[in-house]
């Protein structure tokens, strides 16, 4: 049999997306809103983590993950912020991951 995933970033508000490598870079504008993507389709359904600058990610206030994993919905970004964010989804055929470097500017 065979298995494909694919994966974008999904950025809602002003922001650039541009390709570094496997690394995807984008740009956010302190105070808006930032959503990343990891969507995923894959039978049987994927398990999804969210990291960030290599350390699994804590929700808060602020920071939230949505539809099971799919979204990382971040409110009100400051510079500390910035950094890289991964996805991971992992089901019983193998895992996939996504790399982003988001930089706060504003």
């Amino acid at each position: 049999g065979s298995d494909s995933r694919s994966f974008h970033i999904s950025v809602q508000g002003t922001a650039a997306p541009a390709s570094v490598g496997e690394t995807s870079s984008i740009t956010a504008v302190a105070g808006g809103q930032l959503v990343l993507e990891c969507p995923e389709d894959a039978v049987p359904p994927s398990h999804i983590e969210w990291h960030w600058k290599g350390s699994p990610l804590r929700e808060d206030a602020r920071r939230q993950v949505l539809a099971e994993g799919r979204f990382l919905q971040i409110r009100d970004v400051g510079a500390a912020d910035g950094g890289e964010y991964s996805c991971r989804a992992t089901n019983a055929l193998g895992d996939t991951s996504l790399r982003v470097q988001v930089e706060v500017h504003g």
